[in-house]
């Protein structure tokens, strides 16, 4: 009865143990898995990020603050700074200089639009204020108002950053497969090509940034 005793208390031990594997298991190959995860096409990605010019002119960075969450491969973000994070992983930092080619593009002198005064609002009806506005898809636009006519303005559509060497240092906080919902919803990435955007249509003064 002993020996019995003995090994039926083996038996409960020994299902018990292989109950907590049962339940523990999945979650540890998760974490693992997660934590050997790369940034590749599909991923959502969650950066710190600092983003500098060549003069050391600090534009913006998000340290301390919500992190920028994109999704890898879908051009949410600039080609050049995109190419340069794929294969990084949860922790790694990397310094990146992006070329104007690969960041908003060289400035295009050709890049205007004449539109109506009644479209613009009068405190921005003076050369060298800037605009922001929304194109057809919801993407942002930029502009500046390049001269002031009679009954017309020139607004300058190049990006602010347009001609520029961009420089980010960047931290990787977060390596996550996509929501399902991003992954099925179709349609053009922001700042897609081919797009004709007025960006008169939604055009506010671009409010001044905290010195």
């Amino acid at each position: 009865m002993l020996l019995l005793s003995w090994k039926q208390k083996t038996v409960a031990m020994l299902a018990a143990t292989g109950l907590l594997w049962a339940l523990a298991a999945p979650g540890w190959a998760e974490e693992k898995a997660d934590a050997g995860m790369v940034i590749a096409d599909g991923k959502q990605i969650s950066l710190e990020f600092t983003l500098s010019l060549d003069d050391k002119t600090k534009v913006q960075s998000n340290i301390g603050q919500e992190p920028m969450v994109y999704l890898h491969g879908s051009h949410q973000i600039i080609p050049g700074l995109e190419k340069q994070l794929t294969g990084l992983k949860v922790g790694d930092t990397k310094h990146v200089e992006v070329s104007p080619e690969d960041g908003y593009g060289p400035v295009d002198p050709k890049r205007t639009q004449e539109v109506e005064k009644e479209k613009i609002p009068e405190e921005a009806r003076k050369v060298g204020a800037k605009l922001t506005g929304r194109g057809p898809q919801g993407q942002p636009m930029y502009a500046e108002v390049k001269e002031v006519k009679d009954k017309t303005l020139v607004l300058d559509l190049n990006h602010p950053l347009a001609g520029k060497k961009l420089i980010f240092d960047v931290k990787v906080l977060k390596v996550e497969n996509a929501p399902e919902k991003q992954l099925e919803v179709p349609g053009a990435a922001p700042g897609a090509a081919g797009a004709k955007p007025d960006p008169a249509s939604a055009a506010k003064p671009e409010p001044k940034k905290a010195q």
